[in-house]
């Protein structure tokens, strides 16, 4: 090692706090790893050093392996982002982090698209244990799969919040609208929703669903496409009371079968 190389990892084992930061900004990765020894080290330069986005995938991963870092939030939130961590590491990470965090991290476009996807699994299998505010607050700012799983699971006060979730997607929708347990009021709700019973593909599908109230059903029918309707009439698992309207449409779309009867 190269004399001034030496010099630097020292002073990084033993600089003052003020002299730390400075430090955190060297690109030397033998002195990034000397400053975890050095006593002066806090949280605060820490997540200094954390938010360098050249940080070297060896020093996110000696930060995670530090116990008196680990079990912080705001280094575990900083991690768990990192374009650079290693995949182990920020997955780690990851799985400790609080809600709130979690959706910070996958609405964040610099992340990696798997920790992105993860964060949202994580946040989904923990939606039955939240409490109702925060399932409010999800509801109204969670990505797009979270959006869709509160919808899908119906909670009165979320319903109209996951609706209006601007990350909201018709994929989701038409997700919820697909699932055989979705509660009534969720269908209820979407049919009566300005934007989303405004979307063909999900009158469609609101068609297609027998929880769907009827007069919502009849307000769609006359939007829909000729060859619509036949697909949906065609359907074996459709409900009787359902057929009856789609034929009746489809009658009045064709007068001269009404005339041959």
């Amino acid at each position: 090692m190269p004399p001034d190389s030496r010099v630097t990892v020292d002073q990084a084992r033993s600089a003052s706090s003020e002299e730390l930061k400075a430090l955190i900004h060297d690109v030397n990765e033998e002195a990034l790893l000397a400053l975890l020894e050095n006593p002066n080290l806090t949280e605060q330069h820490v997540c200094r050093l954390l938010e360098r986005v050249n940080l070297p995938a060896e020093v996110l991963s000696a930060v995670a392996q530090e116990r008196r870092w680990s079990s912080s939030g705001a280094v575990r939130l900083r991690i768990a982002r990192h374009p650079h961590a290693p995949r182990r590491t920020a997955l780690a990470a990851l799985r400790q982090l609080f809600v709130f965090d979690l959706v910070r991290v996958s609405l964040l476009p610099s992340a990696p698209a798997e920790i992105r996807r993860v964060a949202e699994e994580i946040m989904v299998t923990r939606i039955s244990h939240l409490a109702v505010g925060e399932k409010l607050t999800l509801a109204r700012r969670g990505p797009a799969r979270v959006a869709g799983a509160l919808l899908a699971e119906g909670h009165p006060q979320a319903l109209k919040l996951a609706l209006g979730n601007s990350f909201l997607t018709e994929s989701q929708v038409l997700k919820v609208l697909a699932k055989p347990d979705v509660p009534a009021r969720a269908v209820a709700a979407i049919a009566q929703h300005s934007k989303w019973s405004r979307q063909y593909n999900v009158c469609m599908a609101l068609v297609r669903n027998s929880q769907t109230p009827v007069p919502a059903v009849l307000g769609f029918l006359p939007n829909l496409t000729l060859r619509g309707l036949k697909e949906i009439a065609k359907l074996e698992s459709l409900a009787p009371h359902l057929k009856k309207y789609i034929q009746q449409e489809l009658r009045r779309r064709t007068p001269a079968s009404t005339g041959a009867e």
